[in-house]
């Protein structure tokens, strides 16, 4: 079964990125009829927050992105504590005794050299009583893993294709701070293990991290640590998603006013959201498809590009509105203005960029309506409107052809008189849909009105 996986760390609001991140690994699992897990990475405890867990779960539902199970990091800490005693019994995890300021003096060096600020294991060399001697003295480690420079580590990514690192060019990871609280590397492994995670995709900053973890995974598994049931006995697949940018580049400045509570308060639909995210940075045509059916069936690794994914707001609006042109009443009617009916939607939705505007162009019908002034040529012309008026299936229809045998006017000159009588506007939606719902008696007032 395929079994994919969303992690957010709750220490902030979902934007974006996260939500492209999120609905990919949706798509994949709900493609394949597997399971598509949300997995809340806790163990800040310093920086976690239970409303950004709240705020998490509310976004995703809204997005319509359901998960199939939940797991909390801070929840797992014996796994994490058991995986640790396992790697360190088989010599891949060792203490370092280095200060922050130590490491930074270090790497400065290093790049002052030309070289690459890769840690230079010293901690490795310490004695025993050496060793003891900086606990007794009230510095505790901190814990790194210890990689194999062996041989290179590869392999075949989903989106990149053959990967290949040199692990004597990665540093050490640490994974453990000296007050006892972990780091990503090792328990983000330890739960794709535990939870059977068959694919994992993720931005292509973490190619250097997927390196890593996969050396942990095979430390993992040649320790035994994978006996748990449903536990992954292989790696799972990476792939690695070229980042978004904006027409400006990064959007790290702009990532507050790119979530959800900022789509939903300009009126964007989750469907838009979704239709853009679902494509973006593939070779396939971003559309207001409001099919998700559609897209997750369509969705293919081997369409994603290596060029940054650019994000334009102009395109959500865009497409927002092709998905609001496409919703029907049923969805939209606990957000329509009072009175209006299946009739009034389907007649303002095509004037539509969000559904919010519905309450503007329902003011036509409600009325009152501010009428522009007319020429005398003009007001005879809607006086003898007023009286052509009739009412059956399609009195717009039999009004224009009537009064365009009458007096000859045809086009511009017989059209906008007639709109701007009734609706007080010169361009909005059909008036063969909208001359109906304002009713025969308030359109005559209007009409004679407008010819006084």
């Amino acid at each position: 079964m395929t079994i994919t996986r969303f992690a957010p760390s709750p220490t902030g609001r979902l934007h974006v990125g996260n939500i492209r991140t999120a609905l990919h690994n949706w798509m994949l699992a709900r493609q394949a009829a597997g399971t598509f897990i949300l997995r809340i990475d806790d163990t800040d405890a310093a920086r976690s927050r239970e409303d950004h867990v709240a705020a998490i779960r509310a976004d995703l539902t809204w997005l319509g992105l359901d998960w199939d199970r939940e797991e909390r990091q801070s929840a797992r800490l014996a796994r994490y504590e058991a995986a640790f005693d396992a790697l360190r019994a088989a010599g891949r995890i060792y203490p370092c005794y280095e200060s922050a300021q130590e490491l930074e003096v270090k790497r400065k060096i290093q790049l002052s050299r030309g070289l690459p600020p890769i840690y230079d294991r010293a901690a490795l060399k310490l004695t025993d009583a050496e060793r003891a001697a900086k606990q007794a003295g009230g510095t505790q480690p901190h814990w790194r893993f210890l990689l194999d420079h062996a041989e290179p580590i590869t392999w075949d990514d989903g989106i990149r294709g053959a990967q290949k690192f040199d692990p004597a060019q990665l540093s050490d990871p640490v994974i453990r701070r000296a007050d006892g609280s972990w780091l990503y590397m090792m328990p983000s492994a330890v739960d794709d293990i535990d939870m059977g995670v068959t694919q994992v995709l993720r931005g292509e900053d973490h190619v250097s991290n997927t390196a890593v973890q996969i050396q942990i995974f095979t430390a993992l598994f040649a320790a035994g640590f994978a006996a748990t049931e449903g536990a992954a006995k292989a790696l799972p697949s990476f792939a690695h998603e070229a980042l978004l940018v904006g027409r400006e580049g990064k959007l790290s400045k702009r990532l507050g006013s790119l979530g959800c509570d900022s789509f939903r308060a300009r009126g964007i639909e989750p469907e838009a959201i979704i239709a853009l995210l679902a494509r973006l940075g593939t070779s396939q045509p971003v559309e207001p498809i409001a099919d998700r059916a559609m897209l997750t069936a369509s969705f293919d690794l081997a369409t994603f590009g290596r060029a940054p994914a650019k994000f334009d707001e102009e395109d959500l609006k865009r497409l927002n509105a092709g998905i609001v042109h496409q919703l029907p009443f049923a969805a939209v009617a606990s957000r329509l203005p009072e009175g209006m009916d299946a009739a009034g939607w389907h007649a303002v939705r095509p004037n539509l960029a969000h559904v919010g505007e519905a309450a503007d162009w329902w003011k036509l019908v409600t009325g009152p309506i501010a009428q522009p002034g007319f020429s005398d040529e003009d007001k005879a012309f809607l006086a003898e409107a007023a009286q052509a008026l009739s009412w059956g299936e399609n009195p717009w229809g039999s009004l224009t052809a009537a009064l365009k045998e009458a007096t000859g006017r045809k086009g511009r000159a017989l059209f906008l008189p007639l709109r701007q009588a009734l609706t007080g506007m010169d361009h909005g939606p059909d008036m063969g849909e909208l001359l109906p719902l304002i009713g025969e008696a308030e359109a005559r007032a209007r009409l004679a009105q407008a010819a006084a």
